[in-house]
């Protein structure tokens, strides 16, 4: 046991012997709800064969990820109340998603559709824009399972320091914690191979009951065993009253008054960053994949009105980052080490008993790799169908065997972006994407209630979209580091994406006008009865 801290081979017996139930199961999935997995909705849509509790782990798992246990709590200790954005987000993501869903999963098994840019394709009949859209997404993606494997690595650290092991140490070259991620990939790789999206959901269940009881144990016991949240508060000023070393390189407030009342000129920042982070929520690959891969249509809307509970459990994980004030021993590793990455880890590790430590460990590590699996799924799909496949005719056979290749080549890549590139400049390019993914908002939803669009505006307002909102971007961080998204204007400080979205659909609605004046109308090859009733499969026809 190192620096206060409950880890001990009890802690990495439980962690191994968890992980191997977790393979396992990730394995089991070819042979769970059995389809033919040589055709790719089988492979990356689980058959569209999910029922409503297993989806609602599914698209669970996509939003309680390993960097959301490290990055909320950690920037909700370093900034304060502008970090309760997530709570809100969450729950108007999920009131777009029970707006939009539900019609795009309609549309998609009406029309044989796998991915978001196949819909854009029928919607706008313009290969130019589904191309687009497909490219958005991939190049979202990787930043985001890069950022995973950043809240792997730091669970990783606080296990090999609590054993007395440096996480720099290296064998053949490569460090401890660099061969433990590579090891985990190929698992996670192999099983994504044979079991697709079934692999991923059963796995994905198993992640987040082990998710639920670390966020309600650490939520309960040790405020109990401290004296609650208001004793956190107060041992928080009694750090900001005499601060430790280093203590401003982890934590910028000034006062501790800033975990629980928002300055009044963030208040355009707050919501702007809220609603933006909503729009793009289920634009990504991974919550459409996850949100395809539904039994029926029914099913995905009571599946999705039962998100707002891991809102709540985001909530809670939000406030382990002023817990920490109440553990010293974790605080003082944070402030030593100079990483808020590793609130949780630090705060779970010191006060929790070490078969737990394990447990949770497992639980957050695991966050990390079934969204790995999901998100590359998606990705293979988008590139498979939307990109390779709108240039060289594939068969049903090789889509599945082209998507199994790019999602398994897709997952080293962003593990080799992760040793290459620093963490900083992962969260940098995470800022970035969520930006650019909110430019396919025209193409996608608003398609979904429209044939109204005109196809090359919409995609002119994308480019425009996906310049400005680059530009303004780099213009905001004085084109150097990426540290802020967002906008200085008259009404305050904007989320970019909003902004970027605002160009994007005027210059798609001009382009849209002007059009029409030229004689132009729709001739979109989806009907509104496409997008509201699912037509009988052949074997009820024949019944």
């Amino acid at each position: 046991m190192a620096q206060g801290l409950n880890i001990d081979y009890v802690t990495l017996a439980t962690f191994l012997a968890l992980f191997a139930v977790f393979a396992f199961l990730g394995f089991y999935g070819a042979k769970w709800r059995k389809g033919d997995l040589s055709k790719l909705d089988e492979w990356g849509l689980g058959g569209r064969r999910l029922g409503w509790l297993v989806v609602w782990f599914l698209l669970g798992a996509d939003l309680f990820t390993a960097y959301t246990f490290i990055a909320v709590p950690s920037a909700f200790l370093a900034k304060g109340a502008i970090y309760w954005f997530a709570v809100p987000y969450v729950a108007w993501g999920f009131g777009v998603a029970l707006l939009t869903m539900p019609r795009l999963w309609t549309v998609a098994k009406n029309k044989g559709y796998v991915t978001a840019s196949d819909f854009v394709k029928g919607r706008f009949n313009n290969r130019a824009l589904a191309i687009a859209v497909a490219l958005t997404g991939v190049v979202a993606e990787l930043p985001y399972i890069a950022l995973q494997i950043v809240g792997m690595e730091a669970v990783l650290a606080v296990l090999l320091i609590g054993l007395g092991v440096s996480p720099h140490a290296t064998v053949m070259g490569l460090s401890v914690t660099d061969i433990s991620l590579i090891l985990a990939f190929i698992v996670l790789a192999a099983f994504t191979i044979t079991s697709g999206l079934r692999g991923a959901a059963l796995s994905g269940i198993f992640k987040d009951v082990l998710v639920w009881i670390t966020v309600i144990a650490v939520a309960l016991y040790i405020p109990l065993i401290h004296g609650g949240y208001g004793a956190a508060l107060s041992a928080a000023q009694t750090y900001f009253s005499h601060p430790p070393a280093d203590f401003n390189k982890v934590v910028a407030l000034k006062s501790p008054l800033g975990y629980t009342v928002l300055p009044s000129q963030l208040y355009a920042a707050y919501f702007s960053l809220a609603l933006g982070s909503a729009f793009a929520l289920y634009l990504y690959p991974h919550a459409i994949n996850g949100s395809l891969s539904s039994e029926d249509k029914e099913k995905l809307k009571l599946s999705t009105s039962l998100m707002p509970i891991y809102g709540i459990g985001l909530a809670l994980i939000t406030l382990f980052g002023i817990l920490v004030y109440l553990v010293p021993a974790a605080l003082n590793l944070v402030i030593t080490t100079r990483n808020g990455s590793l609130v949780v880890p630090a705060l779970v590790a010191a006060s929790m008993p070490d078969w737990f430590v394990g447990l949770a460990f497992l639980a957050i590590f695991i966050g990390g790799l079934v969204p790995a699996a999901i998100m590359a799924i998606g990705v293979a799909n988008l590139l498979t169908r939307n990109v390779i496949g709108e240039f060289t005719k594939l068969s049903p056979t090789s889509e599945a065997k082209l998507a199994k290749i790019l999602s398994t080549v897709f997952k080293f890549v962003a593990l080799a972006f992760v040793f290459v590139v620093p963490p900083t400049y992962a969260i940098q390019l995470q800022l970035l994407g969520g930006i650019l993914i909110s430019q396919t908002l025209p193409a996608v939803f608003i398609g979904l209630f429209t044939d109204k669009l005109e196809g090359n505006s919409t995609l002119a307002g994308w480019a425009v979209g996906m310049g400005s909102g680059i530009y303004l971007t780099l213009l905001a961080n004085h084109f150097s580091a990426l540290t802020t998204s967002f906008f200085s204007t008259p009404l305050g400080l904007i989320y970019i994406a909003l902004i970027a979205l605002g160009l994007n659909l005027a210059v798609t609605v001009v382009g849209t006008l002007i059009a029409r004046a030229l004689g132009w109308r729709p001739t979109s090859a989806i009907t509104a009865q496409d997008l509201e009733v699912e037509a009988p499969s052949p074997a009820t026809k024949q019944k």
